[in-house]
């Protein structure tokens, strides 16, 4: 049935998302629509508006979401900044953390396991391979693994889903939406390099953690912050949080 709008286009919400219209929003008879050229004209307009404006909300009552899995590889403390910032931006986050993932993350810093989870809106044990986040009905925005172990690699790019981390990641990639890898070791061997580039061509983004020294990081916190910010410019968030590049200031360089 076709509805004509009589007040704010912000009402639209109401007709879209189903709930109980309001009092300005009257249903149209087929008749009335067809003698009614106006009524017509109405109708197109709100249709429009809804169209323009569904990456507002319009079509989607669910938060932004972002899957984030952290392997055994080396640099834990970027995939916990990944999470800090993502909470910052009140973006919901739904972790899982692998067996090794955890034995780094007490090897390499000082991060309470407690207070990582904390970060997160959910989390699933790695074992857990019915968790939603399983589902390609689960509906998300993305999914980070960070730091992703050639391990973890291997069996996204075989579709092994031995585990919860490779399983979402598996289920990522035939919802075809977004999967960033932080991928970390070095040097890389032909296995390592053939694993990247098949999923690259497969629409994966491989994001080996490379620092940025243009921006004359003084501490490896300044690292950490370009790459995690870095990382999610690849989702269209900005943190505002590091240095980005603005050009050669300095006329000197150019001599």
């Amino acid at each position: 049935m076709l509805y004509r709008i009589e007040g704010p286009r912000s009402l639209i919400a109401s007709i879209y998302t189903g709930s109980k219209l309001p009092k300005v929003i009257r249903p149209l008879s087929t008749s009335s629509t067809i003698r009614n050229k106006n009524l017509i004209r109405d109708y197109e307009q709100v249709s429009n508006v809804i169209y323009q404006n569904q990456d507002i909300g319009f079509y989607s009552t669910r938060p932004k979401r972002i899957v984030v899995a952290i392997t055994g590889a080396t640099g834990i403390a970027i995939g916990v900044r990944v999470l800090e910032l993502l909470k910052q931006c009140n973006i919901e986050t739904h972790l899982v953390i692998s067996k090794w993932g955890m034995a780094t993350m007490k090897y390499e810093t000082d991060y309470n396991m407690e207070d990582v989870m904390a970060l997160a809106s959910k989390v699933y044990t790695a074992r857990d391979v019915s968790a939603p986040i399983s589902s390609g009905s689960f509906q998300h925005d993305g999914m980070i693994v960070v730091p992703c172990s050639m391990k973890t690699l291997a069996g996204i790019r075989m579709g092994f889903t031995e585990d919860l981390i490779v399983r979402a990641a598996d289920v990522t990639l035939k919802e075809r939406r977004k999967l960033l890898l932080v991928t970390r070791e070095t040097p890389l061997s032909d296995i390592h390099l053939d694993n990247m580039l098949y999923l690259s061509r497969m629409g994966t983004i491989i994001f080996p953690p490379v620092p940025a020294f243009y921006t004359k990081p003084r501490t490896v916190e300044d690292i950490i912050e370009q790459s995690s910010g870095r990382i999610l410019d690849c989702f269209g968030i900005d943190t505002n949080s590091f240095p980005r590049w603005e050009g050669v200031k300095n006329t000197k360089t150019l001599k």
